[in-house]
């Protein structure tokens, strides 16, 4: 539930920011943001949250903790108000839309914070309601920067205000006793009692605690969904590879079983779909799968030929489980993380830390990605995940790599401006290449690299065949330890 007209006025009113000044700006999360400031009555930590099922204003005495990454929205806003004074803040009307006149030096600014569960946002304009940005760009509605900010007709009135009654969180009375009780929590005598609370702590309290959205108990309820969803899914893939490693290593008896069939062709009358003959290292009596289509040297070809692919396989498989292992661990060791902590928004951080708003999310591409050092590395498998990322997931300044004269996947470094891929970065994105070819078991591998602008397509080839120019030439040694190092940065 969102703050009604008569809780906010009842909030600002408390607050008395007019007059104060924003000395700091932290936001969070990508739909809360902290004001620091300070005036007549001292510091104070304004936060204001556009949740949707939760939006507010409120005075907060907990911990405002930093997001990982300067968010756009905070940098805009520290640019152009840090440092403001506050000339007055109120609700307009009772329209749930907070105006906060600022002026810093000689520039006039407007913010407002439109508290409306399904259309929230915050909104900063010059004196003439020009929008310098806004926390949600909404173009559609036209509040991207360089619009006119048109305030929505008066639909609040005093009738409508009479119609809501300023809660009294009764639920807090419960709440605080219990935390009372924590071991670990404030001591007895430093805990506020209920009736001495201000509307801002009722507020601040009820929606850290107990509200809908946004708060530790509604966090803590998608950190196991979260939890046990991921759980599932890795404790799945970690079967899987166990099963293939079970059926591994048998690989040693394929290898027997085409010792046996070459040794035993004769008995075979080219027909039959096996060939029962005497194991000589036991005697016991075994039967071989044959394939009739296909001579017994061919049948043997292929029992060595899986025999050889399984023994390749082998390490791989063992650091695949590692790997797997240890991403269980590691989101293990996350969740607990989550239950230890008692801050709200820090929960809310912890769970957003492996995902990205909608927005902001890298569009969906074949193959595999890498992150290096800041370098974004694509990587293509085969003639199709190669041709469609070449086709529309690079451009001409990023870098190709392919190994020489064998068949194999795609490489590719992106760009970024004025800057030279370092030498680590190659020898990673080389070692990617070598892998995902047929040169993979080679002991030394010649590669070839160059910018996507100096590709060609071969007329009537297959998909994916290109021919290059410009070409660079590079020779390495495969290194295992630089594939395990960047398959656990992926973790």
């Amino acid at each position: 539930m969102s703050l009604n007209c008569n809780e906010i006025n009842l909030v600002l009113e408390e607050l008395a920011l007019e007059g104060a000044f924003i000395q700091d700006i932290v936001q969070p999360g990508y739909e809360s943001i902290a004001f620091y400031v300070y005036g007549e009555q001292g510091a104070k930590t304004v936060l204001v949250s556009t949740s949707q099922k939760g939006c507010r204003i409120n005075e907060t005495r907990r911990k405002i903790v930093k997001n990982d990454k300067p968010l756009r929205f905070m940098e805009i806003l520290k640019s152009r108000i840090k440092g403001s004074k506050i000339e007055k803040c109120r609700q307009l009307d009772f329209m749930r839309i907070i105006l906060m006149e600022l002026s810093h030096g000689e520039e006039k600014f407007r913010l407002y914070f439109r508290l409306w569960s399904g259309n929230p946002n915050i909104i900063l304009c010059n004196q003439e309601n020009l929008i310098l940005d806004t926390m949600f760009r909404r173009p559609k509605k036209g509040e991207i920067t360089g619009q006119t900010f048109i305030l929505p007709e008066n639909t609040g009135s005093k009738e409508d205000a009479k119609k809501w009654q300023i809660r009294d969180f009764s639920e807090l009375k419960e709440i605080l006793e219990e935390k009372k009780e924590e071991k670990d929590g404030l001591q007895r005598s430093s805990f506020p009692d209920f009736d001495s609370l201000s509307f801002n702590q009722k507020v601040d309290i009820w929606y850290s605690e107990e509200s809908d959205s946004l708060s530790r108990k509604s966090l803590l309820e998608q950190a196991e969904k979260w939890f046990q969803a991921g759980l599932a899914r890795l404790e799945g893939a970690l079967e899987k590879l166990k099963e293939k490693k079970r059926l591994f290593e048998n690989s040693e008896n394929l290898k027997h079983q085409g010792d046996l069939l070459l040794s035993n062709a004769y008995l075979w009358d080219g027909k039959a779909s096996f060939l029962e003959c005497e194991d000589y290292e036991n005697g016991r009596k075994v039967r071989i799968l044959m394939d009739p289509k296909k001579s017994p040297q061919e049948n043997a070809a292929l029992l060595y030929e899986t025999y050889k692919k399984q023994e390749s396989g082998k390490e791989g498989l063992l650091h695949d489980i590692e790997i797997t292992e240890k991403k269980i661990q590691k989101l293990k060791d996350q969740y607990q993380e989550i239950l230890n902590e008692k801050n709200p928004i820090k929960i809310e951080q912890l769970l957003r830390r492996d995902t990205k708003p909608k927005q902001q999310q890298k569009k969906s591409h074949p193959g595999l990605d890498y992150t290096v050092n800041d370098w974004y590395i694509l990587v293509g498998r085969d003639a199709n995940e190669n041709d469609e990322l070449l086709r529309h997931h690079v451009r001409g300044n990023d870098l190709w790599l392919h190994v020489r004269d064998f068949p194999g996947g795609y490489v590719f470094i992106k760009a970024r401006n004025g800057k030279t891929v370092p030498l680590e970065v190659l020898l990673d994105a080389a070692n990617l290449a070598v892998y995902y070819s047929k040169a993979r078991n080679n002991t030394k591998v010649d590669l070839y690299y160059t910018e996507v602008k100096y590709l060609r397509r071969a007329k009537n080839g297959p998909k994916g065949l290109v021919l290059p120019t410009h070409e660079k030439n590079l020779c390495i040694t495969p290194d295992k330890k630089r594939l395990e190092r960047l398959e656990e940065e992926k973790i």
